[in-house]
């Protein structure tokens, strides 16, 4: 699948190409300083979450009906959380993870023993395990959101980011 993300003035544009023929795009505000989504990305493919927010749009999903999917099941608003059923466990963990790197990124950075523990509070208040992952992956994670953000930040409207996900 091709995503590719365009830089807006008020929100950015998200077009996808699905391996099989199938595209959706949609647009979705601005959240920071990087696209939410891009974020999305480097997470799921570092920290190897194949089944969160890219693994649901590759399988067929709009991103509109992923918002649906965790807002249907309480999960919109942590006061409402409940146990989650197993189709969105790694989307919820996926979600928890990349505030935290979001977090990360707008003070600077920040080392895997914090992302670790913030990312734990996150998915406890999700009613999700943390997922296993090492130090090693939040650090490389960690630094590739502080690489789009150098290249992201200074691009003027228009530009564009693409990637591929592959089907895991």
């Amino acid at each position: 699948m091709r995503v590719t993300i365009v830089k807006g003035s008020v929100d950015d544009r998200v077009e996808i190409r699905r391996v099989y023929g199938s595209a959706a795009e949609t647009r979705f505000p601005k959240k920071g300083p990087v696209p939410h989504d891009a974020v999305h990305w480097i997470v799921e493919e570092t920290l190897a979450l194949p089944d969160g927010f890219w693994g649901k749009i590759a399988g067929g999903l709009h991103p509109d009906e992923v918002q649906e999917m965790a807002k249907a099941a309480g999960h919109a608003s942590a006061a409402r959380a409940t146990v989650p059923d197993a189709d969105i466990v790694q989307l919820l963990q996926a979600e928890r993870l990349v505030e935290c790197f979001e977090a990360a990124l707008w003070s600077g950075g920040s080392d895997a023993a914090s992302v670790r523990h913030m990312g734990a509070a996150g998915c406890a208040a999700s009613h999700v395990d943390f997922p296993a992952i090492t130090d090693a992956q939040i650090d490389a994670a960690m630094a590739r959101v502080l690489a789009m953000h150098a290249e992201w930040s200074p691009a003027p409207v228009g530009y564009s980011l693409s990637f591929d996900w592959a089907a895991r």
